[in-house]
């Protein structure tokens, strides 16, 4: 992976990574949770999906690294988002882990169009046209400033979505008190006097 990003951005990446295996931890089978054997947060469907056939038990750490760089940074589209703003690419990444990729895209367009005042399609597909949209804000809106407010964004449209996922599935209430402490509020916004103008 650091052979196809050099630099910050490499950095940034693998920072990225390495924060969200440390918060989903190793191997866990918990009867409640529907993404069943996982470890260091790679679900057992994911993990086949991707090429790997061993033991979930045994998943290695650079296979887990390779499928969050590739499917959870460069697939939703958020790659290019590092080098103008890493709080919100590790906000973006971090939830998309967690949440899939439509959710946090989605919301992050939805918070350009509230903050910025731009009309983009919140389809869920994080393209050119929302990173340019997102790049052109910073301009006038201050790259740190708008790195804040994204992120409270962000966080709050999470946290509401983990109570209705309580409320909707009683099942994954034991869940909650976790994702909140863990995901909502986690990217430090001191991290937002780095965003690029």
């Amino acid at each position: 992976m650091a052979s196809k990003k050099q630099g910050g951005i490499a950095a940034a990446a693998i920072a990225m990574i390495a924060s969200v295996i440390a918060v989903e931890g190793g191997y866990v089978d918990h009867p409640n949770d529907p993404g069943g054997k996982t470890n260091m947060g790679i679900t057992e469907q994911v993990a086949r999906q991707e090429g790997y056939s061993g033991p979930m038990r045994t998943l290695p750490r650079s296979v887990a690294e390779n499928v969050y760089y590739h499917r959870y940074l460069v697939g939703p589209g958020y790659a290019p988002l590092i080098s103008i703003d890493a709080a919100v690419t590790e906000e973006l990444f971090d939830t998309t882990v967690n949440m899939g990729r439509a959710r946090p895209s989605r919301w992050f367009q939805q918070s350009i169009n509230a903050l910025c005042g731009t009309r983009l399609v919140a389809d869920g597909r994080v393209g050119p046209a929302t990173i340019k949209a997102y790049g052109d804000c910073q301009a006038t809106f201050g790259a740190a400033p708008l790195c804040v407010a994204t992120l409270d964004r962000l966080d709050a449209q999470q946290s509401a979505e983990y109570d209705r996922l309580a409320r909707v599935n009683p099942r994954l209430r034991v869940f909650l008190k976790g994702w909140k402490a863990h995901r909502v509020g986690n990217v430090d916004r001191a991290k937002c006097k780095a965003a690029k103008p």
